[in-house]
C-alpha cells in the first residue's frame, strides 16, 4: 500500500466512520502528510505498512527542532491515530508511535474577555456602514450562543426558531444541537435580515445562509478572524483574540454566574464533560464566594 492510497482511505474512515468535520479531517491528514514530505525530502522509500518506530522517532526528532511542544504533541497524536486505523484495517499489527512519548505540556487555559471588553469591542463597530450592523450581529451571536466560527458562518435562516427561543446548530461531525438565544440577539438578527440582508443580491446556493458578504455569498472563517482582529485594533483591546475567544468567554461568564457545567456542555456541543471542565479556571475570589454560599459547615 502506498501513502496516497492509505491517506485516501483514512480520509473516508474519518469522515464516514468517525463522523468528523472537514476541518478535523484535514487536520489529521495534514499530520500524516508532514511525515510523507519528510520521507520524500530525505529519499527514504518506505510504505506505511513497514515503517518502524525508529524511522518515525527520527522524523519527530527532526520536526521538534522547529515546532513547540504543544504542536509536537498534536503531531504525535495525529500519527498515532493514522497507524491505529491501519491496525484496525489489519494492514499492520503494531503502531510505530506506541513507544514515542509526547512532550510534557501544561493544560492551556483559553483566553477570555470580560463583559466590559466585549461591550468595548461591539461599541467600536461603525454602524453607519451596512457591514457594521452585520458585524455587530455576528459578534452578538458568537458570544451569546457560544458558537464555533464554522457553526456561525454555516448558520441558516431555517435554523432560527425564535418562537421557541432556540437556534439549531450543526457542530463537529455534523452533530445537531439546539442552543438558547436571548431576546436581544434575536432582535439584532431580525433587524439584520430585514434591513441589511434584504438589500443584498444573494447568489444561488446561499439563499438560506444567514450571514453573507457583499457579493451575496457565505462568509469565510478568515473573514470572521479579520473582522475581530480589526475591531481589537480600533477598540483598544490589547488581548490576542479570535472568534473562539467569544465562545470561551461565553462559557466562563455562565459558569461564574452559577450555570450548571452539564448545561454549558450541552450548549457548547462538547462530546465529553472533561472538555467543558477547562472552564473551571475561575479566580479565587469567585471560588471563595461559592465556598461561603454552599459549604455545609457555614
Amino acid at each position: 500500500m502506498k501513502w496516497q492510497q492509505a491517506l485516501n482511505d483514512y480520509k473516508l474512515y474519518l469522515k464516514i466512520e468517525r463522523g468528523l468535520s472537514k476541518n478535523s479531517v484535514d487536520s489529521y491528514v495534514r499530520d500524516v502528510k508532514k511525515l510523507t514530505l519528510y520521507l520524500e525530502e530525505n529519499d527514504i522509500i518506505i510504505t506505511p505498512i513497514i515503517i518502524n518506530n525508529d524511522q518515525v522517532q527520527q522524523f519527530i526528532y527532526e520536526v521538534s527542532k522547529s515546532i513547540n511542544p504543544r504542536s509536537q504533541s498534536r503531531l504525535i497524536s495525529g500519527l498515532r491515530s493514522f497507524f491505529d486505523y491501519l491496525i484496525f484495517e489489519k494492514y499492520r499489527e503494531t503502531n510505530p508511535t506506541d513507544l514515542i512519548e509526547s512532550p510534557k505540556i501544561g493544560r492551556k487555559l483559553p483566553d477570555t474577555l470580560s463583559i466590559e471588553e466585549i461591550d468595548q469591542l461591539i461599541t467600536s463597530i461603525d454602524l453607519s456602514k451596512p457591514q457594521g450592523e452585520r458585524n455587530r450581529t455576528i459578534l452578538e451571536t458568537l458570544y451569546s450562543c457560544g458558537l464555533r466560527v464554522t457553526e456561525l458562518i454555516t448558520l441558516q435562516i431555517s435554523d432560527l426558531f425564535f418562537d421557541e427561543g432556540f437556534i439549531r446548530v450543526i457542530g463537529k461531525g455534523d452533530k445537531q444541537r439546539f442552543v438558547p438565544i436571548n431576546i436581544q440577539t434575536q432582535k439584532y438578527i431580525n433587524f439584520y435580515i430585514m434591513d441589511i440582508r434584504s438589500h443584498i443580491n444573494v447568489q444561488k446556493g446561499f439563499e438560506d445562509t444567514l450571514f453573507l458578504n457583499r457579493r451575496g455569498k457565505q462568509l469565510t472563517r478568515v473573514m470572521i478572524f479579520t473582522i475581530i482582529k480589526d475591531l481589537a485594533l480600533v477598540s483598544g483591546v490589547k488581548k490576542k483574540i479570535s472568534p473562539h475567544t467569544f465562545r470561551h468567554s461565553f462559557a466562563t461568564h455562565l459558569l461564574e454566574r452559577g450555570a450548571d457545567l452539564r448545561a454549558i456542555q450541552q450548549m457548547l456541543g462538547h462530546e465529553s464533560i472533561t472538555t467543558t471542565e477547562i472552564y473551571m479556571h475561575l479566580d479565587r475570589s469567585h471560588l471563595q464566594k461559592v465556598m461561603e454560599q454552599f459549604h455545609p459547615r457555614k
